[in-house]
């Protein structure tokens, strides 16, 4: 009970080693989970602009097994889980030539702008076929990192034009490549991503400026923890990167 997309990979996908930038792997899995909501009579970008309603991303877990490069023929096939309360599920697979590579499961909320509340699950109309969790790995926990973990102040980054939505929100699919603009260089020189967790606390919106640290992860080759605060010291999300070379 899956819905399913094909593409071909874009050699303007690749990062310098010829990989698929994070980001564009989780554009890809958005994009098919989009065409399958307006597959279902629910146009996202026409249900915000006429309702001011819709899906915001809570937590992402995605795993691979093998790099990804361009040119390459990729199905996505995704499947929302049975959900309840204010959670929404969804999953995703990837396959090359038939075999998966990698997969994601994460949580949403549905959230109506009118009047910043969340929307319940059994209040919201959309007849998706459901399906189970992802079996390699249970729905994803948050990333919750102890605020006396010795991070080191990695940077800053300004939210631009280039970074948001129709919503006026840096748009989710965005975090991860901003995410390895912060980790040192050689962290990622000749690797791949292998896992990714994030986790949402709040929206960063045009014209804000996140302060970002970072930690490797001890005892974990490749792996670091990143986290982003706003001006007023709120956290904006918090992350888990792990690389691995071919």
């Amino acid at each position: 009970m899956y819905y399913s997309y094909k593409y071909q990979t874009n050699w303007h996908d690749t990062d310098p080693y010829g990989y698929l930038r994070p980001t564009r792997i989780l554009t890809y899995m958005q994009e098919t989970g989009n065409r399958q909501c307006r597959a279902y009579g629910m146009d996202l970008d026409a249900l915000f602009r006429r309702e001011r309603k819709g899906f915001l991303l809570s937590r992402l877990r995605m795993w691979l097994n093998a790099p990804l490069h361009a040119y390459e023929e990729l199905e996505v096939q995704t499947w929302c889980p049975p959900s309840r309360g204010l959670t929404f599920l969804r999953c995703f697979r990837l396959l090359r030539d038939g075999v998966t590579v990698g997969e994601a499961s994460s949580t949403w909320a549905f959230m109506d702008a009118n009047t910043k509340s969340l929307v319940k699950v059994s209040d919201v109309h959309a007849d998706f076929p459901t399906g189970d969790p992802v079996d390699e790995a249970p729905l994803p926990k948050p990333v919750r990192l102890s605020a006396s973990l010795p991070m080191e102040t990695a940077g800053q980054r300004q939210i631009m034009y280039s970074d948001v939505d129709f919503n006026g929100h840096m748009n989710n699919t965005r975090y991860p490549d901003m995410v390895c603009d912060f980790l040192p260089p050689e962290a990622m020189a000749g690797k791949w991503l292998r896992q990714m967790s994030l986790s949402y606390m709040r929206e960063a919106a045009l014209g804000d400026t996140l302060s970002v640290s970072r930690l490797p992860v001890p005892d974990r080759e490749g792996a670091f923890w990143l986290r982003a605060s706003g001006a007023d010291g709120s956290v904006c999300f918090e992350a888990e990167m792990d690389f691995a070379g071919e």
